[in-house]
């Protein structure tokens, strides 16, 4: 096991050493509570967009399916024809310079997987640069917007937002509440009573404290050639290789088990790069990966190497919600 899976391990199932690293936890605290209270003091160079812009972020370290329920807010703004961009870090993207206009055509390398994704996926204008107040103005600058998604940035304080919306994977939780390194948290557990909306991938109900939301998984997509094919293209009690660099792999793991395949797991690091030579499998059976993961497979993918199609499915109070807000932060003339 990895020396992160580790520590994964020890955040939310707990281990008695992580007590030695409760110094460290304090000095963390003090740095990012400290870079809080300068923002909301108005401290510092803060840059404030001049159309409404809506964090979607976390304040744990791992996947909590940010990119599927981004997908589904620029879709729902796309139908009442909002012009919506989105900003990202575009974490393990190299691109020529900064900051960087994703498009379609573009390899992952250079653009970023999640970024690439989203591109692919909806056509929406994307700039990356862990500068994200950079990111906002070039992607201004290149055309006009309605309103601005950022794609995590909850602890990007030089950017003013109007709206900050945290997903929490409802399964894990925020495992011993602690900050790093001691825990999973980017900022204290109190961060989230001053958020907008709080959303738990994975809860069946919405709760007292926030809003529900699924990933429902839609088809098999062939990565050479594109072809969609219902979830009953593989029979029950198919073994299939499973292929997930995200930050919580077992969650895709435990979805192709509900679709009553059997997964042989590989797990690789977040925003892992892949190769002909890594994913040489045995024995040979078809391979399911993740949306994420395909777009840095296509190149030299097999003929049967797939990957599974997922939608976010709100509840119905966040729909609702969110309609409000969107009402709330833009003219009156932009919505139907």
């Amino acid at each position: 096991m990895a020396m992160s899976d580790r520590l994964l391990a020890a955040w939310y199932e707990g281990h008695p050493a992580l007590k030695l690293l409760q110094p460290l936890e304090w000095l963390y605290r003090r740095v990012v509570t400290g870079k809080r209270k300068r923002f909301l003091a108005g401290e510092g160079e803060i840059y404030q967009p001049p159309v409404p812009l809506i964090v979607v972020g976390n304040i744990t370290v791992g996947g909590t399916g940010k990119t599927p329920l981004i997908l589904w807010m620029i879709q729902h703004c796309q139908r009442s024809g909002l012009r919506v961009g989105v900003v990202s870090r575009g974490y393990g993207a190299k691109p020529p310079q900064l900051p960087w206009r994703v498009k379609a055509d573009q390899d992952a390398d250079v653009a970023g997987d999640e970024p690439l994704l989203i591109v692919q996926r909806t056509g929406v204008p994307l700039m990356i640069d862990p500068d994200r107040s950079r990111a906002v103005k070039a992607l201004l600058a290149s055309e006009p917007l309605d309103l601005i998604l950022s794609d995590d940035g909850m602890q990007h304080y030089r950017l003013a937002r109007h709206l900050e919306l945290v997903l929490i994977d409802a399964a894990r939780g925020l495992g011993n509440q602690r900050c790093l390194p001691a825990g999973p948290l980017r900022e204290p557990i109190e961060r989230l009573q001053s958020v907008d909306a709080v959303l738990y991938n994975g809860a069946m109900a919405d709760r007292t404290d926030g809003f529900a939301f699924q990933l429902q998984p839609t088809a098999l997509v062939n990565l050479q050639s594109g072809e969609r094919r219902p979830l009953d293209h593989f029979p029950a009690g198919q073994a299939v290789h499973a292929v997930a660099g995200i930050g919580n792999p077992q969650r895709f793991f435990t979805t192709l088990e509900t679709l009553h395949w059997r997964p042989v797991p590989h797990a690789f690091a977040d925003h892992a790069e892949y190769s002909v030579q890594a994913l040489n499998f045995t024995p040979s059976l078809p391979v399911v990966m993740t949306e994420k993961d395909a777009v840095k497979c296509r190149a030299f993918a097999a003929a049967d190497w797939w990957y599974l199609a997922v939608d976010a499915a709100p509840s119905p109070a966040f729909v609702a919600w969110f309609d409000t807000q969107l009402m709330r932060l833009l003219p009156s003339r932009l919505l139907p």
